[in-house]
């Protein structure tokens, strides 16, 4: 059921809320701009939603509720599983015997009262409620898991406090017990559950420790009795195929789970410590790609660029950067952008990370002599348009990628440095040679991840000390052009309407930050920029020609971002090493 425009008009003017005037110019700016009067008198600022949705839930008789300090009993908060909760703003907060009562939004959201309804058989009752009471209820889905599984786990732990085993039969005994399996099972669907990019299990003197790296931040998830270490190592190990009574040396492996009909991969590395194996699982969500190159944070020039370097037919695209910088979700981005029918695409990497339809995919094998290099080899021998090389890690890689991009082939690979400007002084200390670089290069993408801000971020005007101290490690006057031409800013902004952002701490999320966001710098290899890498000029030399080219840093991306408000200053000065 709508509300329409002349209920609405008439409930407004009669709860006196907001002069006649106003109504009038709103309801003449919603009809030209073909919005509802509603939606006119939020952004002229009016009336605030939660008002509106109060006014909207009186007109169509649907009881408006406040869940604001109300414990959700867990059964009933997870009969809305959490994914669909945030999509569409709806929580289930009490249950009778046919009914279930929703907490919205939005109550002519039908397609989830459809959805909830056929998954819990009961009849389900909408109630509309306030922005603050369903973020509220959204935490509840974090505390409320965290609690599920922790109990689980130790419950399951302690049943395990006084078993032990030393040879490799009885350790693969050990590992399949009921109690194991269930701390493994519980502890992995957790991760997931919590977004967790890796987990770490730390054998200490008197515990074990599990920590989740969140955003790219490690947490404390729980503590565990230091007896249940050996089973739960050696449950990984089965998990993973490794050498059960090997605790001498590091091993690598890989295993796979379904969870939530999502196929969810685990890299697992063991290493010896000096309380005992220490195991980290880096978690990756098959076909977690989906993403376009909008989404992942870049925009503008940069993204014309990028898009430019994709319709050539030969040359090399590079992504630089860090360790678990998000070079490689960048790389799988553009293959798909490049993954068409009419081109064959080969790839050869160390892990195969995702797997992508149509593209022919190769794992090295280091230990049985197949490397990047004799992987290269092959690959061109396979008739490629396009070939995806993980990484450029020594010099005959490097000679051999630059070769089949002068033959015929777009190439993309990664490389390991700090900046973009920096990638090329790297190939040649490889040994690649100026000139080949100069014919193959096409753009090359520096990057690092910040966290991002969740949706109540608080706005702050930075001070004129502020701003100036701000000015002294980026140029704040490339950065407001950049804004404008984007129209973040009206066209005669100054550095004074800049406006920056603070976490919103205890509020959707426990710091503030939900999830991350890729900061770039793209450097073009143009004209000017070929005659630097002739004459063997240096990193700073070249970034200072790309950016006359146009190019934002990484650092000026970063700042650029937080004046969307996208992230802080403190976090990309926290990841951004100038």
């Amino acid at each position: 059921m709508q509300v329409g425009d002349a209920e609405l008009k008439k409930f407004v003017i009669d709860s006196g809320l907001v002069p006649r005037k106003e109504i009038d110019a709103a309801e003449k700016e919603a009809t030209e701009r073909g919005q509802t009067l509603g939606a006119q008198l939020v952004s002229r600022g009016a009336l605030s939603e939660d008002d509106l949705r109060r006014m909207q839930a009186h007109i169509m008789g649907i009881p408006f509720i406040s869940l604001s300090g109300v414990k959700i009993e867990v059964p009933v908060l997870s009969l809305i599983p959490e994914p669909i909760a945030r999509t569409h703003n709806i929580v289930a907060f009490k249950k009778t015997e046919d009914s279930l009562e929703v907490a919205m939004l939005d109550v002519n959201d039908l397609a989830a009262i459809n959805f909830i309804k056929k998954t819990v058989g009961l009849k389900i009752l909408p109630r509309l409620t306030d922005t603050e009471s369903m973020k509220g209820a959204l935490v509840q889905y974090q505390k409320s898991l965290k609690d599920e599984f922790g109990d689980i786990i130790r419950a399951a732990s302690r049943a395990l406090t006084n078993t032990t085993a030393d040879d490799a039969k009885g350790l693969e005994k050990l590992a399949e017990d009921v109690p194991v399996v269930k701390i493994m099972d519980t502890l992995l669907r957790h991760a997931i559950t919590q977004n967790a990019s890796d987990i770490h299990i730390e054998p200490m003197e008197d515990k074990l420790l599990v920590r989740y790296r969140i955003d790219g931040m490690l947490h404390d998830a729980m503590e565990l009795p230091s007896a249940v270490a050996p089973a739960i190592t050696a449950r990984i190990k089965v998990l993973s195929r490794l050498k059960l009574d090997e605790k001498r040396l590091p091993q690598d492996g890989r295993f796979k789970i379904e969870a939530d009909g999502e196929h969810v991969s685990f890299r697992v590395s063991v290493l010896p410590t000096y309380y005992g194996e220490k195991t980290v699982m880096r978690v990756l969500r098959e076909g977690g790609g989906g993403y376009t190159l909008e989404s992942l944070g870049f925009h503008g020039l940069g993204l014309e660029r990028i898009f430019d370097a994709t319709k050539q037919t030969t040359g090399m695209i590079l992504v630089t950067g860090p360790t678990g910088s998000g070079k490689t979700t960048t790389l799988y981005t553009i293959l798909d952008i490049l993954n068409q029918p009419d081109v064959n695409i080969s790839t050869i990497e160390d892990p195969i990370e995702y797997q992508m339809p149509r593209v022919n995919q190769t794992q090295v094998r280091p230990d049985i002599g197949f490397t990047f290099v004799n992987g290269l080899r092959a690959l061109v021998r396979q008739d490629p348009d396009i070939i995806m090389v993980g990484e450029i890690r020594d010099t005959e890689t490097a000679n051999l990628a630059i070769n089949a991009s002068l033959t015929g082939h777009l190439v993309l690979s990664t490389l390991h440095t700090n900046s973009a400007s920096a990638t090329i002084p790297r190939l040649v200390d490889m040994g690649a040679e100026s000139f080949l670089l100069v014919s193959t290069l096409r753009v090359i993408i520096g990057q690092r991840l910040v966290r991002r801000l969740t949706p109540d971020r608080v706005p702050y005007k930075p001070t004129k000390v502020e701003l100036d101290e701000l000015a002294e490690r980026v140029d704040l006057d490339r950065i407001l052009k950049v804004l404008i031409e984007e129209k973040h800013l009206p066209a005669k902004s100054t550095r004074e309407d800049l406006t920056f952002y603070h976490p919103k701490e205890g509020g959707e999320t426990a710091d503030g930050y939900t999830s991350r966001m890729g900061i770039h710098e793209i450097l073009n290899v143009s004209h000017g920029i070929r005659d630097l890498i002739l004459k063997g000029a240096p990193a700073d030399d070249i970034e200072i020609a790309a950016k006359k080219d146009g190019m934002l840093t990484m650092l000026e991306d970063g700042i650029y971002k937080a004046a969307r408000g996208i992230t802080t200053i403190e976090e990309v000065l926290r990841v951004v090493t100038e």
